[in-house]
C-alpha cells in the first residue's frame, strides 16, 4: 500500500463472511500514508453480500455478455487466430466446423434466456469459461482419436461443462437436444446450414480468420426464433416479458398519496377488502365433508377430497383474518402493523398478499383474477361435495394435483390387487367435450384445465400440431388417464409433454428431481418427432397468468 502496489481480490461473492472485514479493512486505511499509485482491485457477481459503502466510494465497471448470437460469435471468434484454427494438422477442416458449431451452441444457449420459461425453465449463468473448457476439449479429442468421438464431445459438454450448471431435468434434456443438431456428423458438410432460411449456416473451412469474422459480421443483428428451434410467437413472448418487468419497476416507483378529488388510496383498498369479503366463501365444515364422504379403502378419491378441503381452508382463514384486520386498522381499531401495511400496499397493487400467498396454491395471477379463480376452485370443491366425485376432474383445481394422480393409481391398484409402483398411466385425448362425459370411465380418471403453451392441438388430425400466429395458449381437450401395470413407453409417435402448475415452470428442486412447479409428463400424440417440440418449449400448464 505503501510502496504504490496493486491488489486484487477477485469473486468477492463466493467470500460473502469475509466482506464485513473487508469493508472494515478500506475504511481503516489512512489516505496520507498510501502511496499516490495504490490501487485495490476487486471483482464479483452481483450480490446482496457486498458492502454498499465500498460500492459508493469506488469507481465501478460493469462487464456484460453480448446480447445477440452475432456479438456472441463475434466475442468468441475475437480470441482466436489462425494459428488456432489451424492448430489440429489433417483434422483441421473437422476442427474448424466443429469450433463454429460449439460457439454458435454457446451462442443458443444464452439467447434462450430471453425467452423465459420457453427457453429453459430456469435462466442459467453460462459463461465464456464453459465454451472455452469445450473448444479445449475438443481440439484434444480430435487429436487424440482417430475418428471424432461425437459421443464423448456431446458427453463432455452436454452433461458436464454446461450441464454441470443445470439442475432442472427438462432443462438438461432440452440442451442434450440442441446439442445433437451442433455435434453431429452433418456439420462437417460445408453446406450445411442450422436454421430453415440458410442464414446460419456452416462456411467452407478453406476459410482463414478474417474469413470467420466476415461470415459472423454478416448475420442478422437481431436473431430470428428459429435458430433457437422456436415459433415465431416466442418473440412476442419476449417482448411481453420486457414490458412487464418494466411496468413491475414502474408501478414500484409511483407515489403512495392521492391528490385532487379522487378516492383517496385508503378508500381504495377499503372498498377492495369488503368486496374480496363479499365473494370469497368461509371456511368449509370439515366434519361435515368427513360424515359424508368417509375415509373408504376402496375410494381413494374421498382421502383426495378431505385434504383438499383441509388446504383449502387454512387458506380461507388467513385471507378473511387478514381482511377484517385491515379494515380495523383503516378505522383507526388496531394497530396497523408491518405485515397489515404490507398487505394493504400489495392489494392496492393488485397483487396477491405475501401472507395470502404462503398459504396458497402457485399463481402468477394479479389480485382480481386470483380471487376470481379462488372462487371458481372453492365451487368446485363444494360441487364435489354437494353432488359426489365428478365425472371429469378440473385438474387446476386441485391445491396439489399430485395427491389427486396417486389416488388415481391406488384407486387401481387396490381393484386389481397389484402394487402400486408397477402402475403407470396411458394417455387417452377425448373427442368429447367435458359436458358430453356424463359418467366416470371404468378406470383411470378424465381431467379437464390444461392449455397449450408453444403449441396447438389439432382437432381434425387429432395431434400435436404448430401454433397459429399471435396464439400463445390454447385448451387441451379432456385427457383420460389410463392407470396400466408394467406399461411400456412407445418409442414413436408421441411426445412427451411436462405438465406444471405455472407459466414460470420454475419452483424448487424436490427429492424427485423435479421443480415443485411439476404436476406429471402426458404423452401427447404427435407425427412430428419429440425433439421438434422439445426445442420449441412445448408444455402443458395448469393454470395462465391471467
Amino acid at each position: 500500500m505503501d510502496r504504490g502496489k496493486w491488489v486484487f481480490f477477485q469473486n468477492c461473492h463466493l467470500s460473502p463472511s469475509w466482506m464485513p472485514s473487508l469493508e472494515r479493512l478500506i475504511e481503516n486505511i489512512d489516505t496520507d500514508k498510501v502511496h499516490r499509485d495504490f490501487r485495490l482491485w476487486l471483482t464479483s457477481l452481483p450480490s446482496p453480500k457486498f458492502p454498499v459503502a465500498i460500492l459508493q466510494n469506488s469507481s465501478k465497471m460493469t462487464i456484460e455478455p453480448p446480447r445477440g448470437i452475432k456479438a456472441n460469435l463475434l466475442s468468441a471468434y475475437a480470441n482466436l487466430n489462425d494459428d488456432f484454427l489451424n492448430s489440429c494438422g489433417e483434422k483441421t477442416p473437422a476442427f474448424k466446423t466443429l469450433l463454429l458449431s460449439l460457439c454458435l451452441f454457446h451462442g443458443v444457449n444464452i439467447e434462450r434466456r430471453k425467452f423465459g420459461a420457453l427457453g429453459f425453465n430456469i435462466p442459467y449463468e453460462f459463461t465464456t469459461g464453459d465454451m472455452r473448457i469445450c473448444i479445449s476439449q475438443l481440439k484434444m479429442f480430435l487429436l487424440e482419436y482417430d475418428t471424432i468421438p461425437f459421443k464423448v464431445l456431446k458427453y463432455t459438454a452436454g452433461h458436464i461443462n454446461y450441464g454441470g450448471r443445470v439442475t432442472d431435468d427438462q432443462d438438461r434434456r432440452c440442451i442434450m437436444n440442441i446439442l445433437q443438431d451442433y455435434y453431429n456428423k452433418d456439420v462437417l458438410n460445408e453446406d450445411h446450414i442450422y436454421s430453415p432460411s440458410g442464414k446460419y449456416r456452416q462456411i467452407p473451412t478453406n476459410m482463414d480468420h478474417n474469413g470467420y469474422i466476415s461470415y459472423i459480421k454478416s448475420l442478422p443483428i437481431n436473431d430470428t426464433p428459429e435458430i433457437f428451434g422456436l415459433h415465431d410467437n416466442a418473440n412476442i413472448t419476449f417482448a411481453q416479458n420486457e414490458t412487464f418487468s418494466l411496468l413491475t419497476g414502474l408501478l414500484k416507483l409511483q407515489p403512495k398519496t392521492a391528490s385532487g378529488s379522487g378516492r383517496t388510496r385508503e378508500e381504495v383498498i377499503e372498498e377492495m377488502a369488503k368486496r374480496i369479503l363479499d365473494v370469497v366463501p368461509n371456511a368449509v365444515d370439515i366434519n361435515m365433508v368427513i360424515d359424508k364422504h368417509p375415509v373408504r379403502y376402496e375410494e381413494s378419491m374421498n382421502t383426495v377430497l378431505i385434504q383438499e378441503v383441509i388446504r383449502y381452508n387454512r387458506l380461507l382463514v388467513v385471507i378473511h383474518k387478514g381482511l377484517h384486520d385491515v379494515l380495523k386498522a383503516l378505522k383507526g381499531l388496531v394497530v396497523m402493523s408491518e405485515e397489515l401495511e404490507t398487505m394493504s400496499n400489495q392489494m392496492f397493487n393488485n397483487t396477491v398478499p405475501t401472507m395470502w400467498a404462503n398459504k396458497a396454491y402457485p399463481s402468477l395471477k394479479p389480485l382480481s383474477s386470483w380471487v376470481s379463480d379462488l372462487v371458481t376452485r372453492m365451487d368446485f370443491v363444494q360441487d364435489w361435495i354437494t353432488k359426489g366425485i365428478p365425472s371429469v376432474f378440473w385438474i387446476s383445481g386441485f391445491f396439489f394435483p399430485q395427491a389427486f394422480l396417486t389416488g388415481t393409481l391406488q384407486n387401481y391398484a387396490r381393484r386389481a390387487v397389484i402394487s402400486i409402483d408397477t402402475i403407470t398411466f396411458d394417455f387417452k385425448v377425448m373427442r368429447e367435450a367435458a359436458s358430453e362425459l356424463t359418467e366416470r370411465p371404468e378406470n383411470g380418471c378424465y381431467v379437464r384445465g390444461l392449455y397449450l403453451e408453444g403449441a396447438r392441438w389439432d382437432y381434425h388430425k387429432h395431434e400435436l400440431t404448430e401454433s397459429r400466429p399471435k396464439e400463445l395458449y390454447t385448451d387441451m381437450p379432456v385427457i383420460q388417464l389410463i392407470p396400466v401395470a408394467n406399461r411400456v413407453q412407445p418409442s414413436s409417435g408421441i411426445y412427451v409433454c411436462p405438465v406444471y402448475k405455472t407459466l414460470t415452470r420454475a419452483g424448487t428442486l424436490s427429492t424427485t428431481g423435479h421443480s415443485t412447479n411439476f404436476v406429471f409428463f402426458a404423452e401427447v400424440t404427435s407425427s412430428m418427432p419429440q425433439y421438434h417440440w422439445i426445442k420449441r418449449g412445448v408444455a402443458l400448464i395448469c393454470a395462465l397468468d391471467y
